[in-house]
């Protein structure tokens, strides 16, 4: 069973050590993955989070596995390590059209890498498959890789790459978090992902219309616990592409409830939000687990 909250409390009763006076035991913290200060609806809206960032580039002919990419982390090491994310373009796209993502989601406490393909015809089991590498290569290789807690691990891209991140999560379900942007893909049925999933579709969207991708895609994951919809409400396939805060907030708060099991920031997706003028629909299995 997936752990979502690791509770650890020293006994409170008096310690006998060799004779020396009994002493109070000091309580640790109740999540250790915890990172930053309590998130608030301004934190997590901010074009930048709490944490100073730099990059790395990850040239092609060093990258296994994709095509290269741009790594951006937290500079600071006071807070030990960091959860790693993976994100893909979609179809003939590169890199530079999910670049925002990078920069503002390390600056909420990630290390995030942006990819490019190894070609950008590549259908989305393909990207899957790259988030993956892209993501072993964060953790193994990478020269932040002393940055990056392996095991708490999560997947994101947009269109065929969105269909990529539900891709990856079927092929290492031990990933922790998947974030798909108007995701397009040709398998319509992903019943035996159990990842906890937050797809976000396009009320407008024409490429990947959410009646034939995001919505079946929902509504096909019998087996996974904790998954939501959110439909930009009149929005376009492009939407994700560029600084959106609406994706930023919901993305970071998935992230961060799921990589980090950080339930500080249950609050901004349970209660499921209702109907807006920048959310067309959301669905969720709140309470999370």
């Amino acid at each position: 069973m997936r752990i979502r909250s690791i509770l650890c409390a020293l006994s409170a009763s008096a310690l006998l050590v060799a004779g020396t006076p009994a002493q109070a035991a000091v309580p640790v913290a109740a999540n250790p993955y915890e990172r930053g200060p309590a998130p608030t609806t301004s934190s997590i809206e901010a074009s930048r989070g709490p944490f100073a960032v730099a990059s790395v580039t990850v040239s092609r002919s060093s990258a296994s596995g994709f095509g290269g990419g741009t790594v951006y982390y937290p500079t600071s090491t006071t807070e030990g390590t960091f959860g790693a994310v993976a994100i893909s373009p979609g179809f003939t796209a590169s890199q530079s059209s999910v670049a925002w993502l990078g920069p503002r989601l390390a600056s909420q406490g990630f290390v995030v890498i942006t990819i490019d393909t190894l070609s950008t015809l590549d259908q989305p089991d393909s990207r899957g498959g790259q988030l993956l590498a892209a993501l072993d290569y964060v953790r193994n290789t990478s020269s932040v890789r002393t940055r990056v807690d392996g095991t708490r691990l999560g997947v994101m891209g947009h269109s065929m790459g969105g269909g990529g991140s539900l891709a990856a999560s079927r092929t290492r379900p031990t990933i922790q978090a998947a974030v798909p942007l108007t995701p397009w893909h040709g398998t319509k049925s992903w019943s035996t992902v159990g990842v906890p999933t937050m797809i976000i579709g396009a009320e407008n969207d024409r490429v990947a219309p959410v009646s034939s991708h995001s919505e079946p895609f929902y509504t096909s994951m019998s087996a996974a616990q904790d998954k939501a919809y959110l439909e930009l409400n009149n929005a376009s396939h492009s939407a994700p592409t560029s600084a959106n805060t609406t994706v930023a907030r919901y993305s970071i708060s998935w992230l961060k409830r799921f990589i980090d099991n950080d339930t500080r920031y249950e609050q901004f997706l349970c209660p499921a939000p209702g109907p807006s003028n920048l959310i067309q629909e959301y669905r969720d299995t709140c309470p999370h687990s």
